[in-house]
């Protein structure tokens, strides 16, 4: 791997066909007709689950919507390649899938605001320059907006491994600060993917100390701190030569605060990394890590 940008990072062999390979598979349980895109690898886990939901509910009309919907009924919630989400905080479900709040997209599903969506193209655009547009289009598709914040307010994102291809974000008005946290959610479902797609087990019974949770973490939570922290770093460090005022500011403590954390974590690295079998995987890892803590 000769150059080390963010999009040479992510490139990574077998991820793609186990995400067609997927669809397919939800797209014969579902009887439709998918497609191959990383939106349809998206939009294929929200139908399953939304099936599913529609099924145990005996709402056969719903049930019907989500065994034949295809991303073709969704052109209405599209920002480009990616749908872009605002559902009320009535809307969103908690179930045994989760242990934080979710949102499937359905027949009822409202398009984001123009504002919102404005946003998301703005962040998507900044992403883009810094070298993470890749990233977000193969494995953040679908982004759904939660609570508008301030900037000095905390900001919670996550992902799920049953939605992958869609992260779950608090947002400010600030594009630079959405990229941010869309790429940290987006590189949680890329490593997740990348696991699966290259059949590496992790054991759940080993543990390091992860700076980020103040607290022992399995390996897998613990590489995916250091992949997904590793990458807003190298995002940041790029954004903040064109930043100015508040940002600069909110970009600078990021980085402040990331160099310390991976100060405390990189003596674990190199024994969390052997428990990964895929070479290739383990070299994106150890790379992306070593460039964010490397601050030239």
């Amino acid at each position: 791997m000769s150059a080390l940008s963010p999009e040479t990072l992510v490139a990574l062999g077998g991820i793609a066909d186990h995400q067609r390979l997927r669809t397919s598979r939800i797209a014969s349980v579902l009887g439709n007709r998918l497609g191959s895109s990383a939106l349809d690898y998206a939009v294929a886990h929200h139908l399953l689950e939304g099936a599913e939901h529609a099924a145990r509910a005996r709402d056969a009309d719903r049930l019907d919507w989500y065994r034949n919907a295809t991303v073709r009924d969704l052109t209405h919630l599209s920002a480009g390649p990616h749908i872009v989400l605002s559902p009320r905080p009535g809307d969103l479900l908690r179930s045994e899938i989760s242990e934080t709040a979710y949102y499937l997209v359905g027949p009822d599903t409202s398009p984001a605001s123009p504002e919102a969506r404005d946003l998301v193209r703005a962040a998507l655009a900044s992403a883009t320059e810094h070298g993470f547009g890749t990233l977000l289009t193969q494995h953040a598709p679908v982004i759904c907006l939660l609570n508008r914040r301030r900037l000095d307010e905390t900001l919670h994102s996550w992902a799920l491994t049953r939605l992958p291809g869609t992260v779950f974000t608090d947002y400010t008005d600030h594009p630079e600060v959405l990229a941010r946290d869309m790429i940290h959610e987006s590189a949680h479902n890329w490593l997740n993917d990348a696991l699966t797609s290259h059949g590496v087990h992790l054991p759940a019974d080993v543990t390091f100390f992860s700076p980020w949770r103040g607290t022992q973490r399995p390996v897998y939570g613990f590489l995916h701190a250091c992949w997904a922290f590793s990458l807003t770093v190298l995002y940041a460090r790029q954004a903040r030569r064109s930043a100015k005022g508040a940002v600069a500011s909110f970009l600078d403590a990021h980085l402040r605060q990331q160099e310390g954390q991976f100060a405390s974590a990189l003596d674990s690295l190199a024994a969390a990394l052997s428990y990964v079998s895929a070479d290739a995987l383990r070299d994106r890892v150890s790379r992306g890590v070593g460039k964010a803590v490397d601050s030239a």
